[in-house]
């Protein structure tokens, strides 16, 4: 019996028994969640691609994608969550010994940056004009792709982020000082383009070009609108989303990359980086 057989065979085992089984928690989690906001699980379906394999002794290490379609009765609609993760399991002989999937990962401590966002010449600031609906359909067009016009990063949440806002109109500035600023070209770009913290801390002090109002509550937000993520609670934030729709409960509905997702919850409790320490900024974007 192969391994990727094995594989599947113990996946389909826990779409069997989503409630009950204890193996993937994050899993649980999620359908926990559909539950608890009133909504239906109508059906989950997953794929599995295998990508690399090693072999010593006894032991088997396969590394794969996990790909889930989740559809969810909301109300009167539906609507479809996907998501790409990256697992990796272990066997010892044929028998799995281990299996780990990480959605998201928390804790990532990245060096300290300089910021000078907020402009010396205290200019006036000027609204601009974001279009919401071409930022929401740019995010619909590359959750699960890669736009050839920017680079791709390993870690690509808040890259992805900027292009969906930069495709709503929103306006760059600060070239070339990449500690200065928002903004992408020339084969470079700013800390708060790509940086998860960067990024929170840009909408914290910009007063000039894409600038964003911070609110209290992931409810007050709308398509087009971003959360940042501090998983650990320690102050230095690791991922942002991108508001794309309401769910039923007027709640939002994110996408986002690295781990590629599309309407997923916005809270994450889902995600295997979550802690019950985590912090959200919520920012609504001006213009």
């Amino acid at each position: 019996m192969s391994h990727t057989y094995q594989l599947q065979n113990y996946w389909e085992k826990v779409m069997d028994q989503l409630i009950d089984q204890e193996q993937e928690v994050w899993l649980k989690n999620k359908v926990n969640g559909i539950q608890n906001r009133g909504q239906h699980l109508q059906r989950i379906t997953f794929h599995l691609k295998p990508y690399h394999r090693f072999a010593y002794e006894n032991h088997t290490i396969l590394q794969y994608f996990l790909t889930l379609s989740i559809l969810v009765k909301d109300g009167r609609s539906n609507f479809l969550e996907e998501g790409l993760y990256v697992g990796e399991v272990h066997f010892i002989g044929q028998e799995i010994s281990d299996n780990k999937v990480r959605t998201e990962q928390g804790g990532r401590a990245d060096k300290q940056l300089s910021f000078d966002f907020i402009d010396k010449e205290e200019r006036e600031h000027v609204r601009f004009t974001y279009n919401r609906r071409e930022a929401v359909r740019y995010a619909d067009r590359w959750w699960d792709s890669y736009n050839p016009s920017y680079r791709h990063f390993d870690v690509d949440c808040t890259n992805y982020v900027s292009q969906c806002l930069r495709a709503g109109g929103a306006p760059t500035w600060g070239a070339p000082n990449r500690g200065r600023g928002w903004w992408y070209g020339n084969g470079t770009w700013s800390y708060s383009w790509s940086v998860a913290h960067a990024l929170r801390w840009y909408f914290g002090g910009a007063r000039q070009g894409l600038t964003a109002t911070e609110v209290s509550s992931a409810d007050q937000l709308s398509p087009g609108d971003v959360i940042c993520y501090d998983f650990e609670g320690n102050g230095r934030f690791d991922h942002n989303t991108f508001v794309v729709k309401k769910d039923g409960n007027g709640m939002p509905l994110v996408n986002a990359h690295t781990s590629n997702s599309r309407h997923r919850y916005w809270d994450y409790e889902d995600s295997t980086a979550y802690t019950s320490d985590i912090q959200y900024k919520f920012y609504r974007i001006d213009g």
